[in-house]
Formats: C-alpha cells, sequence, structure tokens
C-alpha cells in the first residue's frame, strides 16, 4: 500500500489541477447542502488556502439560517493537540499563524462547535480523508466526539475521491462529504 505522505503529494497537485479548472466551486457547493435538522448552533469552518475550496459561500448561508460561525485555531508549530475554535463574523479582524493561516483575532470569543467543515486532501467512500499530516483535525475530532456528538463534514471537489485510504486507530472518519456535485453522508 502507498505511504501517506506519496498519497498527500499526488492528492495536492489533483486538487490544485481541480481548484485552477474551477476556482469558483466553493459558491456551487454551498447550493448542495441539504437542509439540516436541529436548531442552529456553531459551525466551525476555515480561512482556504492553496487550493482548497473555498467555504466561505457556505458559511455565510449558514450564518443566514442563525448559525454562529468559528474558525479554527491552529497550535503552534510542534505542538501535539488540537485545534480550538473562535467565533467570527464577516469584517471581523484576523490573525495570521505561523503556518501562514488566517484566524480569528486572539480576542475573538471561545467556541465549541456542533458541526465541523474539514478541507482535505483526498476523501474514499467510506468516509476517511487524507488530510495534510499533523493530524490536527483528527485530534479535535476525537477531542470534540469524546465531549458529545459532533458532525464533520469534509469539503471538497468531487475529483478528490480516491481509492480506499491507508486509516491509522487514530484517524477520525468524516460523516459525510459535500463537493461541488452533491452531499454525500456515510
Amino acid at each position: 500500500m502507498t505511504e501517506k505522505p506519496a498519497l498527500r503529494a499526488t492528492a495536492a497537485a489533483r486538487r490544485a489541477a481541480l481548484f485552477a479548472a474551477q476556482p469558483l466551486a466553493g459558491q456551487t457547493l454551498s447550493a448542495r447542502l441539504p437542509r439540516l435538522e436541529g436548531a442552529p448552533g456553531v459551525v466551525a469552518g476555515y480561512w482556504p488556502m492553496r487550493s482548497e475550496i473555498d467555504p466561505r459561500p457556505l458559511m455565510a448561508r449558514f450564518a443566514r439560517a442563525g448559525w454562529r460561525i468559528a474558525l479554527p485555531v491552529t497550535p503552534a508549530p510542534g505542538a501535539d493537540a488540537p485545534l480550538t475554535f473562535r467565533i467570527w463574523t464577516e469584517g471581523a479582524g484576523m490573525a495570521t499563524h505561523a503556518f501562514g493561516m488566517r484566524e480569528p483575532h486572539p480576542d475573538a470569543q471561545a467556541a465549541r462547535p456542533d458541526l465541523v467543515l474539514v478541507p482535505l486532501l483526498a476523501f474514499d467512500a467510506s468516509g476517511h480523508r487524507l488530510g495534510y499530516g499533523a493530524g490536527h483535525y483528527d485530534r479535535t475530532l476525537e477531542r470534540l466526539r469524546s465531549e458529545r456528538p459532533v458532525r464533520a463534514i469534509g469539503l471538497a471537489f468531487a475529483g478528490q475521491e480516491t481509492e480506499p485510504l491507508p486509516a491509522d486507530p487514530h484517524d477520525q472518519r468524516l460523516d459525510a462529504v459535500l463537493t461541488e456535485r452533491a452531499y454525500r453522508a456515510f
């Protein structure tokens, strides 16, 4: 079986090509999410970087439906810790993490999400995802799910689906994937 670093390189190149061909796919993706049951809560999105599909149109849809939006705060480089989340609103001040990600200002209110939108490099038909290799989302989902139910929806281009991915015991499965073509629950 191919090792994850080689899979990451291949998946990153594939995603970059998909993004170049469909830079506005995030707008289409937003229209594909079915109506979610239950009262609005906190949805954790992310600020897109590189060739990640843009979740901001989807986050705006959640905000219009009454959800509070949170963004992740990444631990310091080298820290083996889960992400934390802070409330974010359109136009709010942002900070830049050492890895270059845009994050909510440190003074923003801390939040515990009910739903997490997860970026990824690849996903398979059983809900496994391939991330960047730092394990932040796996640790985060494990911690959140140990406290109470939380849904994780991977955001991707349909072309990011791949053969079954190698899964380690600590890997957290997605509950669904939302692409520019469809919503698929696992």
